[in-house]
């Protein structure tokens, strides 16, 4: 006779009881569960009695903080024998100097809030364009007025034309120079020879200037010792800047010498020096007085026919002149040709009433176009100078200001992964250097790389 199977004889089978004799997995399963927090709660036990509160971190610090490490109390504020995640302005400004953006801001953020830590080996003053826009978006001053664009949330939007591009604003240098003509083929250089000049010919950065010139005077000398008749071309930079930022002002010894020669008289064989008038009439008289004294048969002075005069009378064939009389005259000539055409051909000089000698205007080179503006040169040397700097090319008054627009620098500072950095702080900073003051910090060596309890 079959078996008959029904569910009240099928659930017989089943032990009720299972749940109280634990399997291998079960078992693994609580002692893993009581074990794992067991084993944190001796770690973090065992940081506590070495002092070093390093568990607790939110993560890596920056490269530029990573001696705080064990040092949590340099930045937050201790309270009641713990941490709080709050950093306090303080705690920065014992170590830097928070200079202000401007004098009329309206709202100042703190330290923490655009230089966030504990996110890696980043670079803390890589900000947000939220950073920034939380008051350029819509700039509001607490007094007065403002000649900073009001409204701007980002480069790629509506950021303004570069300001030493708008307006028509003019390059205030007095030195002439005709870009175009020094960049054409098969020009006449040095010693008659044919050249083709380059942008570096003239400009380099201030750490590359000190290597040989292609046309300068060869002697290697600065800015101060050979450019002092133009006390306009001194470049100040702010600290911090790479000497490879920024171009060196071009100067008459490093890259005008070899072509334009100060010659001022065919018998001497010296030029005059890159200097003012005041020093370059003492020198054309000393080597006109050690020229004649060496050479006493030029004081017979011969008649130059094409210098006579209609319906005059004709003079006498020669003249014999004193060595004063002589030295008087050729001086006279030889300022003339240096002021009127020589030193004219690039300095714009000042004529003052009977003065004997003219005024060299300053020659008020611009060493940076942009000051609330960074830019490094070194870092764009991917492109070719002509890329930026297309209007060099055609430019032939030195009044043009040769700067490449904001749509040149769009082309390659935009979003997307295949693009250069665009956010604000690729060229703008909160802090103005110039206003920074010396900062203290109350930390040694030895407490930098010892305990935290230290």
């Amino acid at each position: 006779m079959p078996r008959t199977r029904t569910t009240k004889k099928l659930a017989q089978r089943i032990d009720l009881e299972y749940f109280k004799r634990p399997g291998p997995l079960r078992r693994w399963a609580f002692r893993l569960s009581v074990g794992l927090p067991a084993l944190a709660l001796v770690w973090l036990a065992w940081h506590g009695v070495r002092g070093d509160r390093r568990v607790y971190s939110a993560g890596a610090l920056s490269s530029s903080h990573a001696v705080l490490t064990r040092q949590c109390a340099a930045c937050h504020v201790t309270q009641a024998g713990f941490f709080s995640e709050k950093v306090a302005d303080q705690k920065c400004l014992a170590c830097h100097d928070g200079a202000i953006h401007q004098a009329a801001q309206k709202f100042t953020p703190s330290c923490a809030s655009c230089h966030a830590d504990h996110r890696g080996t980043i670079r803390l003053a890589a900000t947000s364009d939220a950073d920034c826009t939380q008051c350029h978006a819509s700039l509001t001053t607490r007094r007065g007025t403002t000649a900073f664009a009001r409204n701007i949330d980002g480069f790629e939007s509506n950021h303004p034309e570069f300001a030493a591009l708008r307006g028509g604003s003019g390059d205030p240098g007095t030195i002439q120079l005709n870009h175009y003509r020094h960049l054409q083929p098969n020009l006449l250089g040095p010693n008659g020879s044919r050249v083709q000049m380059v942008c570096t010919d003239c400009h380099r950065s201030a750490a590359d200037a000190s290597a040989p010139w292609t046309y300068g005077d060869g002697t290697g000398a600065t800015t101060e010792e050979k450019n002092s008749a133009t006390p306009g071309a001194k470049s100040t930079m702010p600290i911090g800047v790479s000497p490879r930022a920024y171009m060196a002002p071009a100067t008459y010894a490093r890259t005008c010498a070899a072509c334009h020669s100060l010659q001022f008289d065919k018998r001497v064989p010296d030029a005059v020096p890159h200097d003012t008038p005041e020093k370059i009439h003492p020198f054309i008289v000393a080597k006109l007085q050690a020229y004649i004294a060496a050479h006493p048969a030029d004081l017979r002075v011969p008649r130059d026919p094409s210098r006579d005069l209609p319906e005059q009378p004709i003079p006498a064939d020669y003249r014999l002149l004193t060595p004063q009389q002589w030295v008087g005259e050729r001086t006279v000539e030889a300022e003339q040709l240096l002021w009127r055409k020589t030193c004219k051909q690039c300095h714009t000089l000042i004529f003052e009433g009977d003065a004997a000698l003219p005024k060299i205007a300053p020659s008020n080179i611009t060493a940076r176009y942009m000051p609330h503006a960074r830019f490094d040169h070194s870092k764009h040397g991917l492109v070719s100078c002509e890329s930026c700097h297309a209007a060099a090319l055609t430019s032939q008054q030195s009044s043009d200001v040769l700067l490449p627009g904001i749509a040149t620098c769009r082309s390659c500072h935009h979003s997307g992964a295949e693009a250069a950095e665009s956010r604000c702080f690729e060229c703008h900073t909160y802090h103005d250097p110039a206003q920074r003051k010396p900062a203290h910090s109350n930390f040694s060596v030895a407490n930098l790389f010892g305990s935290s309890t230290n």
